[in-house]
């Protein structure tokens, strides 16, 4: 339903290079924190959070009991025909989910994993849209399917009984189709509706921001309209619902869903504010401006000559070289640290380093989203810069890295 936002997500608050630091390691698929793992649709994972049990409770107890006020003669069996609509309501909306992933996968953007969780489903989508027809096109099709699905169950609905058990659960899907259908299509992120809104106003203005501003916007607004609105709708019986029906159960709970719905709707507007300002500013980091100046010293080097040298050079970081020149190892800054003064010149720095792998050479040019990808694909703590030629240019360490990636989240927006 939501997207990984800017994500990205990098649909839903998916998203991009998200909130892991740049040299930590991303979270595979495979963890554990993804919930139940279900299956491999197209090669993408789907996973079953804990949340989803608790909203498939909740289903089957309200949607329990309107079945005994239409079907009063199944009895406790209504129960089971509850559980039934709740896992078929969600298996309609991994149907949602699939849609944006088949778009997505034909796209060439790389899908990380499907979610069902509380309130619906996540598709994280690790990266953007190159053209705003495009990112319309992939917001559009969950929408387009639920509709589908709505149709679909309508004319099924048709072909039985009504006042049956086959009636009644044809009849649940196609208006829960139809509500997932309109509630994505709301214009404001991090819905669908506000997608296709943030590629409209990125066509018009030529500028991917502005449409990402102009729909986080109007999702704040929506999750406003949704606090007061719902409760509102539900206690004067706009919904259809007669007032009289009405009581402080009822009405706690309505307030509760409209509080819970807000939230999510404010909280996916803001991430996706946050992470299109951090893409926006992802060029500003660059491998080559982020390196500290290195000092080539022997496996052999005492720490206190070692320091001496960087000092004298104006460097701060070493690389350990062997006979040759060639580097191979980094001296790891976190370690000098815990070696204390006056033990330094009894320590040499072969002990404190960490041998050089492929993974950890980078190459002086790389920057934005292409330089945070290689250092989460392999994690360490300094890596060694090079030049087209081979030659060392000196050591990135992951801390400036992490420093320059929140500043860019921080900065104010330039367009």
């Amino acid at each position: 339903m939501k997207k990984d936002d800017e994500s990205g997500e990098s649909r839903r608050p998916r998203s991009g290079p998200e909130d892991a630091p740049p040299g930590g390691k991303r979270k595979r698929p495979e963890d554990p924190g993804g919930g139940i793992l279900m299956g491999r649709p197209f090669g993408v994972p789907v996973y079953v959070a804990p949340s989803w049990f608790l909203v498939a409770a909740l289903i089957t107890w309200v949607f329990g009991g309107q079945l005994d006020r239409v079907l009063p003669e199944l009895g406790g069996v209504r129960y089971l025909v509850a559980l039934f609509f709740a896992v078929a309501f969600y298996a309609s909306v991994l149907v949602h989910e699939l849609a944006h992933t088949v778009v997505a996968l034909r796209y060439k953007l790389p899908v990380r994993r499907i979610q069902l969780q509380f309130f619906g489903g996540v598709s994280e989508i690790e990266k953007e849209s190159e053209t705003p027809g495009r990112e319309f096109m992939l917001a559009f099709v969950g929408p387009l399917l639920s509709l589908v699905l709505a149709g679909f169950f309508y004319l099924t609905m048709m072909a039985v009984e009504p006042g049956t058990v086959p009636g009644v659960l044809l009849a649940g899907l196609m208006i829960s189709n139809l509500i997932v259908a309109a509630f994505n299509l709301l214009p404001g992120l991090p819905l669908d509706g506000g997608r296709m809104l943030r590629a409209v106003v990125w066509k018009i203005t030529g500028k991917p921001m502005a449409g990402t501003v102009a729909a986080a916007w109007v999702g704040r607004a929506l999750a406003v309209a949704v606090l007061i609105g719902l409760p509102l709708l539900t206690h004067t019986g706009a919904l259809g619902n007669s007032t009289k029906d009405v009581g402080g159960v009822e009405t706690v709970t309505d307030a509760l869903l409209a509080a819970i719905l807000a939230a999510i709707i404010w909280t996916g507007a803001g991430n996706s504010l946050r992470m299109a300002r951090l893409r926006e500013h992802l060029p500003d980091l660059r491998a080559r401006a982020l390196t500290r100046r290195a000092v080539p010293v022997e496996s052999a080097t005492p720490l206190s000559e070692a320091l001496r040298r960087a000092n004298e050079a104006g460097a701060r970081a070493l690389v350990v070289v062997d006979g040759q020149g060639e580097p191979t190892a980094l001296v790891r800054e976190a370690a000098i640290v815990g070696v204390p003064t006056h033990r330094r010149p009894w320590v040499a720095v072969s002990g404190l380093a960490q041998d050089l792998t492929d993974g950890m050479k980078v190459p002086a040019e790389l920057a934005g989203e292409a330089l945070l990808d290689r250092l989460r694909a392999n994690p360490a703590t300094e890596y060694l810069v090079v030049e087209e030629s081979g030659e060392i240019y000196g050591v990135l360490s992951t801390a400036d890295v992490e420093r320059a990636f929140v500043a860019a989240m921080a900065r104010p927006d330039s367009k």
